[in-house]
C-alpha cells in the first residue's frame, strides 16, 4: 500500500512537470497585436499542399516580416460549424505583428515573390483580413 502511495505521488509529480513546461513555450498573443488572417476558401476541384505551405511559403513570408513578426499561425480546415455543411475555408494562415505598418512595408517588395509561389501549393486565391487583436 505504501508503495503504490508513493508510485502515484511519484508519476502525478511527473505529470505536473511535464505539463508546467509544455505551457511555458506557448506564445501568448497580446491585446493591440495586429493579426493577418489568409483564408483559403474551400470550392469543388480545388488544391491545397498543407505541407509545401507549412515547410516552405509560410517561413518564406515569415523571414521577410522579420523582427515585427511575433509569431505565426496555420490552421487546416476540417469541417464546418453547420452539420452537413460544406468546409468553408481549407486552410488558414496567420501572422500576429506588431506594426501594420511595418508589415506593408516588408510586403510590397516581395508581394511579386509571395503570389508567384502560390502555384507551388494551391490553385486557390486567398481571401486577407487584417485585423486587431481586442482580447
Amino acid at each position: 500500500m505504501k508503495l503504490r502511495l508513493i508510485l502515484s505521488f511519484l508519476l502525478l509529480t511527473i505529470s505536473f512537470t511535464v505539463f508546467s513546461q509544455e505551457k511555458q513555450n506557448v506564445t501568448i498573443v497580446e491585446k493591440g497585436l495586429i493579426k493577418v488572417s489568409v483564408m483559403y476558401p474551400y470550392a469543388e476541384g480545388k488544391t491545397f499542399n498543407m505541407e509545401y505551405y507549412e515547410t516552405k511559403h509560410m517561413p518564406m513570408v515569415a523571414r521577410f516580416l522579420g523582427s515585427n513578426l511575433v509569431k505565426y499561425t496555420i490552421e487546416k480546415g476540417m469541417a464546418s460549424g453547420i452539420p452537413n455543411q460544406p468546409l468553408p475555408f481549407m486552410a488558414i494562415g496567420t501572422f500576429y505583428i506588431k506594426s501594420l505598418s511595418d508589415y506593408q512595408a516588408a510586403v510590397a517588395p516581395n508581394r511579386d515573390a509571395i503570389r508567384a509561389d502560390f502555384p507551388n501549393y494551391t490553385n486557390i486565391t486567398p481571401v486577407i483580413l487584417v485585423s486587431e487583436v481586442i482580447k
